[in-house]
């Protein structure tokens, strides 16, 4: 992921709040914030997710007027884009684990660029489906005066091949 500019908007955070069921006020009521250690508004903590509507890249983010393999409700037609975390193999991939360390509060009118470099990649033998292949990505997010904000680390995990499914009785 490579955001050049992700404004933090307080309807952003709102909405961001919202979406996730979160109703605390320190996230959308500005005179409840000012009295908390806080000080203001601030965004939930794993607000920075919503920077990929910014990536124009994102894998994942629809591209207006092409199949998109998308919410799985109904069969596309198009093929898996690549992307995210993971290490290969003929078996299938996930998200695994997601890690944000906040070095300060993200605020309304911070704007941040998102770098992602290569984590830590790592191998277990699993039982049902092969090697396991873990593969880290490490973005990080920095505020308009280039300070960084947050380190979010996710890792992607691939199986060698498609997991077995029998049950043992």
């Amino acid at each position: 992921m490579a955001v050049k500019q992700f404004p933090v908007e307080a309807s952003h955070i709102l909405m961001f709040a919202r979406s996730v069921g979160d109703d605390n006020k320190v996230y959308s009521d500005a005179d409840y914030a000012k009295r908390t250690e806080a000080g203001s508004i601030i965004a939930p903590p794993t607000f920075a997710q919503a920077s990929a509507q910014f990536d124009p890249d994102y894998f994942l983010r629809p591209k207006i007027g092409q199949p998109w393999f998308g919410s799985g409700k109904n069969p596309t037609g198009a093929a898996p884009r690549g992307g995210g975390g993971g290490g290969g193999g003929g078996g299938g991939g996930l998200h695994a684990e997601q890690h944000f360390e906040y070095h300060r509060h993200l605020k309304p009118g911070d704007v941040l660029t998102a770098t992602t470099l290569p984590g830590k990649t790592w191998e277990k033998e699993g039982k049902r489906s092969g090697k396991l292949v873990f593969s880290e990505n490490v973005t990080e997010y920095r505020d308009q005066n280039g300070e960084l904000v947050i380190t979010a680390r996710g890792v992607g995990v691939r199986t060698e091949r498609p997991v077995d499914q029998k049950t043992e009785a």
